[in-house]
């Protein structure tokens, strides 16, 4: 059987009220080609202008090897003057990320090239999103945001795979606990089904992201992105209206985030073994019980 996977769905422009009844209610994504091309962005935004606008910041860089036990989450791998990246990810495929970056704090100018879709919907969070950088083949592993937000994420200069689950999957994508992201012992782009049993079966979306193209992803949903060519992307926040995701999303953030780095800095590796297990008990358990139903 495999993973069973969709394809998204695809609208050059949406209202309002096409947006709110058939994405926002039921928490479904879409992918919108035209909104970032009314954006100034979409003809600013090449390599060599956010290298002359950001300058010669250092920014810390992620890649994809699986996380230290003793390390707070987002612990950063190395770092490096911004322009360098740029350089590399434009000459090499390169497995190195920048990740939850905000060149705006240093380029304010930015603010001016993009507009939030607040037509579609309002309770947008960020006073400078967040931005994304990846190298060719890098890849963003497989988790969902830890504030719960709606995302409406935007991709320029390059291409995007994105892979997209439901929360309700969470078991079966070998969710680790007290975290937010999933067991990173298997390629969920060809994962070993015999390894990984709870695989076999579980539905999702597929989509391809090109310059310019949006995709909204709902709150909660799982998400894992290769970077097919070295590009970026930016991600517009806004809350859910329920006051239950609002409070999930303070638990995350506060409570749950603090034990958990209490725990990893007291018992490292037994503390992450412990939860790898776990996560492969819960994981075959609702294997055998059939869930999600």
């Amino acid at each position: 059987m495999g993973i069973i996977l969709k394809p998204i769905d695809i609208v050059d422009d949406i209202t309002q009220e096409e947006f709110i009844e058939k994405y926002l209610k039921p928490r479904k994504p879409v992918v919108i080609k035209n909104m970032a091309r009314k954006w100034p962005a979409y003809q600013k935004w090449t390599m060599e202008y956010m290298k002359e606008v950001v300058g010669d910041v250092e920014v810390p860089l992620y890649d994809s090897s699986k996380a230290d036990p003793a390390a707070p989450i987002n612990s950063p791998t190395t770092k490096m003057k911004f322009a360098d990246y740029i350089d590399l990810i434009q000459r090499e495929p390169t497995d190195l990320r920048i990740f939850f970056f905000d060149p705006i704090k240093h380029a304010k100018n930015l603010l001016q090239d993009y507009i939030s879709p607040k037509e579609l919907m309002g309770g947008f969070l960020d006073k400078y999103p967040s931005m994304f950088f990846g190298g060719k083949g890098s890849v963003t592993f497989l988790h969902y945001d830890i504030d719960l937000a709606h995302i409406f994420h935007t991709h320029f200069n390059g291409r995007k795979h994105v892979l997209l689950f439901e929360y309700k999957w969470k078991e079966r994508l070998y969710k680790l606990p007290y975290a937010t992201y999933a067991l990173e012992d298997y390629d969920i782009e060809n994962p070993d089904f015999s390894k990984f049993p709870a695989l076999d079966g579980v539905e999702g979306i597929e989509c391809f992201l090109e310059h310019g193209d949006t995709l909204f992803m709902p709150t909660g949903w799982w998400h894992w992105m290769k970077y097919l060519d070295g590009s970026f992307s930016i991600s517009l926040r806004a809350w859910d209206k329920s006051w239950a995701v609002k409070a999930n999303s303070l638990w995350n953030l506060t409570v749950q985030r603090k034990f958990d780095d209490i725990m990893k800095s007291r018992f490292k590796k037994d503390y992450m073994d412990w939860k790898e297990k776990k996560a492969v008990q819960r994981a075959e358990m609702a294997l055998k019980n059939g869930l999600p139903k």
